[in-house]
């Protein structure tokens, strides 16, 4: 990476920022892309004088990301949504847009393209956002070969939206819902490994990886690691998929969008590595242990404040 040019799209994001900062370290100048660049301004120090430039660019508008791209050696796409609202809807970014970043890359020339999926990127699933996911997938091939996909599980880290909104739930409810009974099957995998994992695909003449942490859990099995690490008892209350798709049709509209139909939908199927896949090992990677990791950002959450670990209320 030492002297190389890396522009990282969604660089001022939850995987985009810990993208950035090992790009960084390996000796790389990279441009962080994204809407409002002021957003990205916390990453600089990251890097020496001038070796992370905040750049915008939108997806929605070829020429700001054929700008970002313009005279660099390579690029990583980590932009994406969980809710599809407005001018930012799951087609416009995660298949559309996939396809600007693409085209551009290779008309700049870029050597190396990684790409961020997700794990259930299925053309045929019930859900808006596996669909829109491999639409992205299907436009990066087309456009830019080889092109390095990333497929990972639920990330998890200090920033993620998962185990935060849920022990931010636990504090304040008497009870915490699992979808379809909390039967749904993941296997969570820490940010910092999946971007380890974007760094390394650089080296990588393109693939398929399907990243996942070392266990796989139920919802309910994450939901009581969860109650266990803040100190708390809540009831887990099973919640069928039809009662939950009902009123997630209102809580969509939210602030925040607690959940939306689209995320019930995508809790009907399991969030695994399928077997065989290529994944970590291939990238020369071994992924940590979730239970490692959740506990130096979850201890904000605790009863009775961080030291605390017994006694659950």
């Amino acid at each position: 990476m030492q002297g190389m040019r890396i522009t990282v799209f969604g660089g001022a994001g939850f995987l985009g920022r810990y993208i950035v900062k090992r790009l960084a370290a390996a000796g790389a100048g990279v441009r962080v892309a994204c809407r409002d660049p002021e957003r990205a301004l916390f990453l600089k120090p990251a890097g020496g004088v001038g070796q992370i430039v905040p750049v915008q660019a939108n997806l929605r508008y070829p020429a700001s990301v054929r700008a970002a791209l313009d005279g660099v050696d390579a690029a990583i796409n980590c932009v994406g949504v969980l809710v599809s609202r407005g001018a930012q809807s799951f087609g416009a970014i995660h298949a559309a847009g996939a396809r600007t970043v693409a085209t551009a890359a290779a008309e700049a020339g870029v050597s190396n393209l990684v790409h961020i999926s997700a794990i259930g990127a299925d053309a045929e699933s019930s859900a808006d956002y596996a669909r829109s996911k491999a639409a992205g997938e299907a436009t990066m091939r087309e456009a830019f070969a080889p092109v390095a996909i990333l497929r990972p599980s639920i990330v998890v880290g200090p920033e993620d939206n998962f185990f935060n909104r849920f022990a931010l739930l636990a504090r304040i409810a008497p009870a915490l819902p699992l979808v379809g009974g909390g039967l749904t099957r993941f296997q969570p995998v820490y940010v910092g490994d999946v971007a380890d994992a974007a760094v390394a695909a650089l080296d990588r003449p393109g693939g398929l990886f399907e990243l996942g942490g070392p266990k796989i859990y139920t919802f309910r099995q994450l939901m009581e690691l969860l109650l266990a690490e803040t100190g708390r008892k809540r009831l887990l209350v099973p919640v069928p998929f039809q009662i939950m798709q009902a009123k997630a049709t209102f809580l969509q509209f939210m602030p925040g969008a607690p959940i939306t139909p689209d995320q019930v939908e995508l809790l009907k199927y399991d969030n695994v590595v399928p077997e065989g896949a290529a994944g970590f090992a291939a990238l020369g990677i071994e992924p940590k242990d979730i239970e490692t990791v959740i506990p130096t950002y979850l201890e904000r959450f605790r009863v009775r404040g961080r030291f605390a670990r017994q006694n659950p209320a």
